[in-house]
């Protein structure tokens, strides 16, 4: 009999979760990683039966146990299609965490850790990558000593990065930007990629929510959601990014928490009532008062009463729509479409599969690239086979993975947030 951890007790907050899985395999039919690798291990039930063994402390917590947990995009869709309700996204987080307290977290996930805790390192490393990075990254040869030095799955010529801005959203406005009175006053949680990366995203959402003369407020203090460190088991990280984030979304008075990001969304309105405040009773009252008051950019401007023939007017576009993960859970897939489909010269063509993961998954994408770019395979040809010009999607980073998987087949198809798309006529 293998000794038992003490740490795995984490694993008996979500006990009887474990036991409301019957093993009917319904999960099978609907998991973006079984269809990636056809093994028992990689689909919910199966990590569900290893979970279990380790609270039970007959297995080892070894390299293979590690694997078979890391082989899980967290994208939910085993959990809305389970008749019984299993939570595997919290049970796989938190054997993660188990694995991580025994084990140590990854070289990859100590270091990821460091950055989004650290938004000066985070802003330095984002500009050092806008200037260096096309110098460096873009070409780099298979046989280059480079590939041995920097084990980095960014490093080479096959995965598509974007461009980092040179200059953050966040360091280009002042804190509070003043609307009318009597209109509503909104926070707005930038989130990382959209600070860094896609700025043009948040840029439409300040054009957006300006035309409704609502109040916009960036909060400085705010940080990463946290998502990176929780896909890794570091729940400490997330803890302390979730308390800052509470501190600065609490600074001011304000009718909504916004975000233009899924994920980011999703960690707000879902993770951190489910995990930190599960783990921090004490930030509990809190964390439910933010994610009561968290939604997303697209509904908001829907509640809100946003004509998009006033604002996204432009040239004739083809368009196809892609669900991210986190707001497919949370059911906000008819307000995006609802808001596009009424801008001019836009037309909507689904696709089949618009639902289904396109296989980013944080640091899935990261440890399993190959599996992530089989799982996108899908997604890109279903793209391709609407003739849309461009595939709108919510999350900043669906559209990095967006774009991966349709520049790996050489297709120049578009690649634009929905918010872009309804401020098409505010940038004029």
């Amino acid at each position: 009999m293998i000794q038992k951890d003490s740490n795995v007790s984490a694993l008996q907050r979500v006990e009887n979760e474990l036991k409301k899985c019957v093993k009917c395999g319904a999960c099978r039919a609907h998991c973006p990683a079984f269809a990636a690798w056809q093994r028992e291990p990689a689909v919910a039930r199966g990590k569900v039966a290893v979970a279990q063994h380790i609270l039970k402390g007959d297995v080892e917590l070894d390299d293979q146990t590690y694997a078979i947990m890391s082989k899980c995009l967290l994208c939910g869709s085993c959990v809305e299609k389970c008749p019984n309700d299993v939570p595997t996204d919290e049970i796989v987080v938190t054997a993660r965490e188990v694995l991580a307290r025994r084990r140590g977290l990854t070289t990859f996930h100590k270091a990821v850790g460091q950055v989004i805790k650290n938004r000066r390192l985070m802003s330095f490393g984002a500009l050092a990558a806008a200037i260096l990075g096309p110098l460096f990254f873009r070409k780099v040869p298979q046989t280059s000593g480079l590939r041995l030095r920097f084990p980095l799955p960014f490093v080479g010529n096959r995965r598509h990065i974007p461009q980092i801005a040179r200059k953050p959203f966040m360091d280009r406005h002042p804190e509070v930007i003043q609307g009318e009175p009597g209109k509503p006053r909104v926070v707005f949680y930038v989130g990382c990629m959209t600070n860094f990366v896609y700025t043009e995203v948040g840029e439409a959402a300040l054009a957006l929510f300006r035309h409704l003369g609502c109040t916009v407020i960036i909060p400085k203090g705010q940080g990463c959601c946290g998502l990176p460190g929780m896909s890794g088991g570091d729940l400490d990280t997330v803890r302390g990014l979730a308390e800052q984030n509470l501190a600065a979304l609490e600074k001011y008075e304000a009718d909504y928490v916004m975000t233009a990001c899924a994920t980011c969304g999703g960690a707000l309105h879902k993770f951190y009532p489910v995990l930190i405040g599960k783990r921090h009773p004490e930030l509990a009252t809190r964390i439910r008062a933010i994610a009561d008051k968290t939604v997303d950019a697209a509904q908001l401007l829907q509640q809100l009463g946003l004509h998009p023939e006033e604002t996204g007017a432009g040239e004739r576009l083809k368009i196809t729509y892609h669900d991210p993960c986190h707001l497919r859970t949370r059911n906000i897939t008819r307000q995006p479409r609802e808001l596009l489909k009424g801008s001019p010269g836009v037309e909507l063509a689904e696709m089949e599969g618009a639902d289904k993961c396109c296989g980013l998954g944080g640091t899935f994408n990261v440890y399993h690239y190959d599996a992530s770019l089989k799982i996108n395979e899908g997604k890109s040809a279903a793209i391709e086979k609407t003739g849309a010009d461009a595939v709108v999607t919510g999350c900043p980073g669906c559209m990095m993975q967006l774009s991966d998987g349709l520049k790996q087949r050489g297709n120049r198809t578009r690649v634009m947030h929905t918010l872009e798309v309804l401020a098409r006529a505010l940038g004029k």
